[in-house]
C-alpha cells in the first residue's frame, strides 16, 4: 500500500497509529518501515500516540469514529489533500476531511495477509514479513559451552528436529587454533558472527539455532588476554536471543589437536560462565549423556518458540 501510495502523490506522510492500549512498541514499528523504504526522499514516517479515551478504536467502520479521527487527521496534517487506506473507514474519513480518497485492494487479493493472521501463525505467513520485521519476531536459540561439549553437533541436530535455519561459528573459520590467536582476531569474530546472525534472522525460518554467541568472544579475551573488548551496542543487539543453552562440560573431552588442553578447556568454563554472569545472561543448563542432552534442548527450544508465539498473538490492540 505504501508504495502504491508513492506512486499517486508527490509527497507521502505514513502515520504508524499507535494507542495507549497497544503492546507493540511505536519505535519497532517505525524502525521496521524506516529499513523498508531507506532512501525514499519523499516519504516521512510519523508516530501518532493516542489515548483510546480520545479517540476510539474499533475494528468496525463507524462514520461516527471516522468523523472524530478525521478532525484529529485535519490538525496533525492540515495540508494533505490525499488520503490511500485498504479499510472501508477511509471514505468516511476522506469525506469529514473534505480531501480525496483511494482505496488500495481492500479485499486483500494482491498480498492475501493480514496482521491477525501472522499473529495467529506468524511461521505460515513467514515468507509475507519483510527483512526487517523478522529479526524481530523469529526464535533465536544460542548454544554456549567450552571446547569440547557438543555445541557444533547439537547446533545441527535441533535444526534438522526443527527445520530450522543453523548458524555456524564465525571463529571456525576465521581462527584455526584456539591456542593461537590474537585480540585482533576476536574483534574480526565478534564482528562477522554477528552479520551472520543478522543476515539468517531475515531468511526463510522463523527459527534460528546458534553456534555460540558474543560473549563467548568476550570471554576469550578475558581467559586469553585479561582484557574487556569494546564491542559496539549494534553487535549486542543482532546477538540477542530468546533463550541461552549452556552445555555442561561433564562429556568425555576430544582433543582434535585445534583445541586447549583438558586442563585449560575446564579453566575456560570458568571465564564463559563469569562473563555471562557479568552481562546478565541467563541461561538453561545442559547436562547428562548426547541423548538426555538433546531431549532437554528440545523441550527448551519449544518452549522458547511457544512463548515467542504468545508474546506475537498478544500484539493485538484490545479491539481487533
Amino acid at each position: 500500500m505504501i508504495r502504491f501510495a508513492l506512486t499517486q502523490c508527490d509527497f507521502l506522510t505514513v502515520l504508524i497509529c499507535v494507542s495507549d492500549q497497544e503492546q507493540l512498541p511505536g519505535k519497532m514499528r517505525k524502525s521496521w518501515m524506516d529499513e523498508t523504504f531507506a532512501g525514499i526522499t519523499n516519504l516521512d514516517i510519523r508516530i501518532f500516540d493516542y489515548e483510546e479515551a480520545l479517540l476510539p478504536n474499533s475494528s468496525v467502520s463507524s462514520e461516527t469514529i471516522s468523523e472524530i479521527w478525521a478532525t484529529a487527521f485535519s490538525r496533525l496534517l492540515p495540508d494533505h489533500t490525499l488520503l490511500i487506506t485498504s479499510e472501508p473507514y477511509g471514505a468516511y474519513v476522506a469525506r469529514f476531511m473534505g480531501i480525496q480518497h483511494i482505496p488500495f485492494d481492500p479485499q486483500r487479493i494482491q498480498v492475501p495477509v493480514s496482521a491477525t493472521a501472522i499473529r495467529k501463525d506468524p511461521a505460515a505467513w513467514w515468507k509475507f514479513l519483510p527483512s526487517s520485521v523478522k529479526p524481530d519476531l523469529n526464535v533465536k536459540v544460542v548454544i554456549l559451552g567450552t571446547e569440547s561439549t557438543g555445541k557444533t553437533t547439537l547446533t545441527a541436530q535441533l535444526a534438522d528436529h526443527f527445520h530450522a535455519t543453523a548458524v555456524l561459528e564465525a571463529g571456525r573459520d576465521l581462527i584455526d587454533d584456539s591456542n593461537e590467536f590474537s585480540i585482533d582476531d576476536l574483534y574480526l569474530v565478534a564482528n562477522a558472527h554477528a552479520t551472520i546472525i543478522d543476515d539468517a534472522s531475515r531468511g526463510n525460518s522463523p527459527l534460528l539455532i546458534i553456534d555460540t554467541d558474543v560473549h563467548i568472544t568476550i570471554s576469550y579475551g578475558r581467559y586469553a588476554f585479561a582484557t574487556a573488548l569494546d564491542l559496539s551496542p549494534e553487535i549486542f543487539r543482532k546477538n540477542r536471543a530468546d533463550i541461552y543453552l549452556y552445555l555442561n562440560n561433564d562429556v568425555p573431552f576430544v582433543q582434535d589437536g585445534t583445541r586447549l588442553s583438558q586442563e585449560e578447556r575446564d579453566k575456560l568454563d570458568a571465564f564463559h560462565r563469569q562473563t555471562l554472569q557479568d552481562y546478565h545472561i541467563p541461561f538453561e543448563e545442559i547436562t547428562g549423556n548426547w541423548e538426555e542432552r538433546f531431549a532437554k534442548a528440545v523441550a527448551l527450544t519449544k518452549a522458547a518458540m511457544e512463548r515467542k508465539i504468545d508474546w506475537i498473538a498478544g500484539l493485538a490492540s484490545p479491539h481487533t
